[in-house]
């Protein structure tokens, strides 16, 4: 529902990643000298999200079809697709950390982005999408726990 909310806006594009799920063996923590010392695990991986992400933003810059980068993350793998936007095709780069201020990446920040935004708690909640939205399949409603 979120990502269809998203397509209600003009000029947004959305690119999916997947999850892939696997059950490999993991070693414990603080295993027991008595019991096993690996227990087999269900992980969950998000993938293919920052790659895309920075194969977008690239191939924006490469077709001049943008004057500068606005991006929303924390994570570090995209230092070098961000390095390369300011450093080799001159494409400013404003970042917006939508996770805990503790916890934002120095990575990214040792670029020196254009801007750097901290999302803020009552930010987020005043840029809630309305209760109901229309697209080109029907109504969209939102969710309690949106």
């Amino acid at each position: 529902m979120y990502l269809r909310a998203l397509g209600t806006i003009p000029h947004v594009s959305v690119h999916y990643g997947h999850f892939q799920e696997t059950k490999p063996r993991m070693p414990l923590a603080t295993p027991d000298p008595s019991g096993p010392r690996t227990v087999k695990v269900i992980k969950t991986e998000e993938k293919g999200s920052d790659v895309n992400l920075a194969s977008h933003l690239l191939l924006d810059a490469f077709r001049e079809d943008c004057e500068m980068a606005v991006v929303v993350s924390n994570d570090s793998d995209l230092r070098e697709p961000i390095r390369m936007l300011i450093e080799d095709l001159d494409v400013p780069v404003g970042l917006v950390n939508p996770h805990n201020p503790r916890f934002r990446s120095r990575d990214l920040l040792a670029l020196s982005p254009r801007f750097f935004k901290q999302i803020k708690s009552k930010a987020l909640e005043d840029s809630q999408f309305p209760d109901v939205l229309q697209d080109g399949s029907g109504e969209i409603r939102r969710p309690v726990k949106w």
